[in-house]
């Protein structure tokens, strides 16, 4: 097993309880936020600030306790991703993926393979995931095949949105099985046959790196083959709980946006027609000010509120389809709310803020150009549609890993 040669070996600390993984977010923030604008405008991908997510014991918060992690609670788990997005977005955005990998593995694998990925999680490693394939008709569409030639199953295909590759251990690979069904395959990210390249160009999230991964007769160990199949013999929330670190990811941007909103109105000049001293006597940027934080306040709250739910149904032995239902609609709600409030915030940051405000060494754009981007992820108008149906007609949402 290959390891990482982009730092020298440090001991990882042991998260055991909530208060523990709130404290740590609040030191990989802080130590994030320092470079931030530097790495933003000049695409410097984060490394040192992954690794110190690694080595705070973060990456296995939700790991469930019987294989030694703290298995936080859903609220706490969003409370960290609001404050790592609220710090650096990209950086916050990386190892989400690796939080929901890890319920899908905790929902098909053997007691084995759970141990062993656990383990890996635990002690520092990472795992990213090979994203949705492009010039394919939607996002579940797949070209990427497993095949067994002479004993032995080898992965061929390309990714795209490949968020957090580089900075992997382990890819987690969606792909066709011989036998026409889908599975998860977890390869070593240095094995042979697999390049990772760096070629993610949007103008927002500029450091996820989100670009592609291309397989070509990767060798795979047929102990990490995961049968997706498993997913669907019984409801379960992997859904709302995938949507759930979306969520926080909005409202970590809209909380930074509107931090950095209030100091910009500070030092912004009044507009004559005003008459008043300072622009925060503004009577329309105090009206927009107080609606913008009641915004903010309302998705916080919808995204507790969700969580909470989801906190409840981690208590139970089997959910039902009406239970997972609610689940994923609770946080459809808080993500309607999370959307609106990253990217009006983040506007009207620029607008309030006033010229001032746009002059590039203040890289005050790079939330508005975070929010545009992430929350082209799963756009709110089919969430708000399912919410509809729901409440009128009594249809449930479908069980995918987008609501």
């Amino acid at each position: 097993m290959s390891e990482l040669n982009f730092y020298p070996t440090r001991s990882v600390q042991v998260i055991q309880n909530d208060q523990q993984a709130i404290n740590a977010a609040y030191q990989v923030a802080d130590f994030a936020l320092e470079g931030r604008n530097q790495r933003d405008q000049k695409r410097i991908l984060p490394f040192e600030e992954i690794d110190q997510f690694s080595l705070k014991g973060l990456g296995g918060i939700r790991i469930p306790k019987r294989y030694g992690g703290a298995f936080v609670s859903n609220k706490t788990l969003a409370q960290v991703f609001r404050i790592l997005n609220k710090a650096d977005s990209s950086v916050g955005q990386i190892p989400q993926n690796q939080i929901s990998l890890l319920n899908l593995i905790d929902l098909m694998g053997t007691e084995s393979q759970k141990r062993f990925i656990f383990n890996e999680i635990l002690s520092g490693k990472r795992l990213a995931n090979g994203g949705p394939e492009r010039h394919t008709k939607d996002s579940k569409t797949l070209q990427t095949t497993l095949t067994l030639k002479n004993g032995k199953y080898y992965l061929d295909g390309e990714k795209f949105y490949s968020t957090g590759s580089i900075f992997a251990h382990w890819l987690a690979i969606k792909a066709i099985h011989p036998e026409g069904h889908v599975v998860l395959v977890i390869v070593d990210r240095h094995s042979d046959g697999i390049e990772i390249i760096n070629n993610w160009n949007g103008f927002g999230q500029r450091t996820t790196e989100s670009g592609t991964v291309k397989l070509h007769q990767v060798i795979v160990d047929p102990d990490l083959i995961f049968d997706e199949r498993i997913l669907t013999q019984a409801p379960t929330y992997r859904g709302a709980y995938s949507q759930l670190l979306q969520v926080a990811i909005d409202v970590g941007i809209a909380e930074a946006a509107f931090a950095d909103l209030i100091s910009a109105v500070k030092k912004a000049r009044p507009i004559l027609d005003a008459q008043v001293e300072k622009a925060s006597l503004e009577p329309y940027t105090l009206q927009e000010t107080g609606k913008l934080d009641i915004l903010l306040n309302a998705a916080i709250l919808l995204l507790d509120e969700a969580a909470e739910y989801l906190d409840e149904l981690d208590q139970l032995d089997q959910v039902t389809e009406q239970q997972a239902a609610k689940a994923s609609i609770l946080v459809a709600e808080a993500k309607v709310y999370a959307n609106d409030a990253a990217l009006q915030i983040s506007e009207k940051l620029l607008e309030l803020g006033g010229s001032r405000a746009s002059l590039s060494q203040f890289n005050l754009d790079q939330h508005w150009r975070n929010a545009r981007v992430h929350t082209l992820h799963d756009p709110v108008r089919w969430k708000i549609h399912a919410i509809g149906n729901y409440y009128l007609n009594g249809t449930l949402p479908a069980r995918h890993a987008w609501i």
